[in-house]
């Protein structure tokens, strides 16, 4: 019991309290604000936050996996087709790193550089995701469709990349089958999207979290005081996400990836500057941050122009997300768009 009432247990509460409001909000960056942030707190090895934070989220995503089943949201037929093909890859993923080197320290820098590259792609995957929508705007979007022909083999290896990806790092099964769910069943309403990927999401970090249990052990002096902050803070943030501008929250997401990023790349070992440099390395991880917020929106605002709309206006940020299988509302920012545009 004393475990659970140090300054550490009680930080690592804090963290999972405030990311679990973060994933309650947005329903994205579980995993890919966690891992991260435990990394940075030092509260243990690299493969045993992995491993707590698996099993944590194997907790809380079970209970919205069920909501959205009773709901009748998700296309079962194709969660099944993504968890055949993530499961035995998120069970094969920490075997493949830990066949790599016997050495703790080099396994920590593997497991560092890995996880940052895959914050890096979470990032990008979402700024995909929105660039996406934009053309569907203009195109009218795609027919729905609730229940498309299953595509297989793409299926499969999107869920066996999710998988591989989850396995090693725990970052990645929103961000990264989401936007390939996009891209192969243009037709699913956004709703079908969420439910779809959280049912499937549920035994490939099961799956990961059982290899890495068995490869690392279990920390349960890091795991409880992780579910007790992050199961309260998911259950908070989804009670309060309907009066609250989740497009802000979810930008603001994509710089704390990329800076995160960045930063676990330097962690690896990755010395751009040379060793010793840790004050330059921060100025850059800053500068990084800086850069994303003045120039992010005018690079966004020149892809606009490039389809014909305005800088800025509508289509804004958080009505883009909710276009995916809606024509009635892509045609609408469509013309509001168009509208906007036509005047003085």
């Amino acid at each position: 019991m004393s475990e659970l009432l140090t300054l550490t247990a009680l930080s690592i509460v804090a963290a999972g309290f405030f990311v679990g409001i973060v994933v309650g909000l947005t329903g994205m960056g579980g995993g890919a604000l966690m891992t991260p942030a435990l990394i940075f707190l030092g509260v243990g090895h690299t493969a045993t936050i992995v491993t707590a934070d698996l099993t944590a989220a194997a907790i809380y995503k079970t209970g919205g996996a069920i909501t959205h089943a009773r709901e009748g949201s998700p296309n079962l037929r194709l969660a099944a087709w993504l968890i055949a093909g993530s499961v035995p890859m998120a069970f094969v993923g920490p075997y493949l790193v830990s066949a790599l080197t016997d050495d703790t320290e080099q396994l920590e820098n593997v497991l560092k550089l890995s996880i940052g590259i895959a914050l890096l792609f979470a990032a990008s995957t979402y700024a995909l995701r929105l660039y996406i929508n934009l053309r569907r705007v203009r195109s009218g979007a795609a027919t729905p469709d609730e229940n498309p022909p299953i595509r297989p083999i793409p299926t499969l290896l999107v869920g066996m990349l999710g998988g591989l990806l989850v396995g090693i790092t725990s970052v990645g099964s929103g961000s990264v089958i989401m936007i390939a769910l996009l891209m192969l069943y243009p037709g699913l309403s956004a709703v079908k999207l969420v439910g779809t990927d959280l049912v499937q999401a549920v035994p490939l970090v099961f799956s990961a979290a059982v290899a890495n249990i068995l490869l690392h052990g279990l920390d349960w002096a890091l795991l409880i005081p992780l579910v007790i902050g992050s199961v309260p803070g998911t259950l908070i943030g989804a009670r309060i996400a309907p009066r609250v501008p989740q497009s802000y929250i979810r930008r603001g997401i994509v710089v704390v990836l990329t800076m995160s990023g960045v930063a676990l790349l330097f962690k690896a070992g990755l010395h751009p500057f040379g060793e010793g440099k840790e004050t330059l390395e921060a100025m850059l991880v800053a500068g990084v941050g800086i850069a994303m917020l003045v120039l992010v929106p005018v690079v966004w605002g020149l892809l606009r122009k490039q389809h014909g709309l305005p800088m800025f206006g509508a289509p804004t940020v958080a009505e883009l997300e909710k276009i995916p299988g809606d024509r009635r509302a892509a045609r609408k920012a469509a013309l509001a768009a168009a509208n906007d545009a036509e005047k003085p």
